[in-house]
């Protein structure tokens, strides 16, 4: 199905949805799949979905057409739209992605709402572990001006890019290290250390679907059955925390008994998991008190 010369923007996005619901809707992870056309036609094309509304009728110029037909056609390969477009949206700033690491998700910002609502020092010192894009210690660092955040990734490319995410925000309160987990932070202390590390089992189904198949997996897959890093984590968090600091972490749906058993196991209190939008328990955390 080719997309029909100078088409209305609703003609547009009606033949695009066609295009794309069996990419999205009649897999095992659905997609709204008009909602995914109506994003790369507001996107692409630089229009608001005010506009979108009162001028439907509208004709896309010949340029424009050639613009959303060629990133079209590569999402119909499954590669994710945050990819082609090079940024993507978490809390209520946008940020620069790329293929070395995770493309930020809404569940992800759960850890940022559970943050801020715990009773931290107004100039709270957090460590975001495996920080990616830098989203989590970006979104705290913007909303907590007095706080210092630290974001350390592994991956030289992904540092990089959570450097230039510092400086596109222009936020003066927060810095990025390239760290594997805690090895480059003897001597230093946290309030709360947040994480949403690599917790999928190697063999999930799921690592064939969707966007998931473009992201490294190293930033996804972890040994026992997606555990290790959060144990790893746990176990070492102490060493770095303040009296009383906080830990908290992302997980799968089906992760959050064997997190809260690690998490008690290496001496926190105050357990307890969060769901998500979804309904799934997503995040866990607990209190540390030496």
């Amino acid at each position: 199905m080719k997309i029909v010369n100078n088409p209305s923007l609703t003609q547009w996005l009606h033949q695009a949805t066609a295009l794309l619901t069996p990419l999205l809707e009649t897999g095992p992870v659905p997609a709204d799949a008009k909602q995914e056309a109506r994003r790369i036609l507001l996107e692409v094309l630089d229009i608001n979905a005010t506009s979108l509304m009162l001028y439907p009728e509208r004709e896309l110029t010949q340029a424009q057409l050639l613009l959303v037909e060629a990133v079209l056609a590569r999402r119909l390969t499954g590669e994710p739209l945050a990819h082609i477009l090079g940024y993507w949206y978490f809390w209520d700033f946008k940020l620069a992605v790329a293929a070395c690491t995770l493309i930020p998700r809404p569940d992800t910002e759960l850890l940022v709402e559970q943050s801020l609502a715990l009773p931290l020092p107004a100039n709270a010192k957090v460590l975001d572990l495996g920080t990616g894009t830098g989203a989590i210690a970006l979104a705290l660092a913007k909303e907590k001006p007095n706080w210092t955040l630290t974001g350390v990734d592994l991956q030289p490319d992904a540092v990089e890019l959570a450097k230039r995410n510092v400086q596109l925000l222009a936020l003066t309160n927060c810095q990025i290290k390239q760290s594997s987990w805690f090895n480059a932070l003897a001597g230093e202390q946290f309030d709360l250390i947040v994480s949403n590390p690599p917790y999928i089992d190697a063999r999930d189904p799921h690592l064939a679907l969707g966007d998931v198949r473009f992201e490294p997996d190293s930033a996804l897959v972890a040994p026992e059955q997606g555990l290790a890093d959060i144990r790893h984590i746990c176990t070492q968090a102490p060493q770095f925390l303040t009296p009383s600091g906080w830990l908290w972490l992302e997980h799968g749906y089906q992760q959050s008994e064997a997190v809260q058993q690690i998490l008690t196991n290496a001496g926190f209190t105050s357990v307890q998991s969060v769901k998500d939008y979804g309904g799934q328990w997503r995040i866990s955390g607990g209190q540390f008190s030496a």
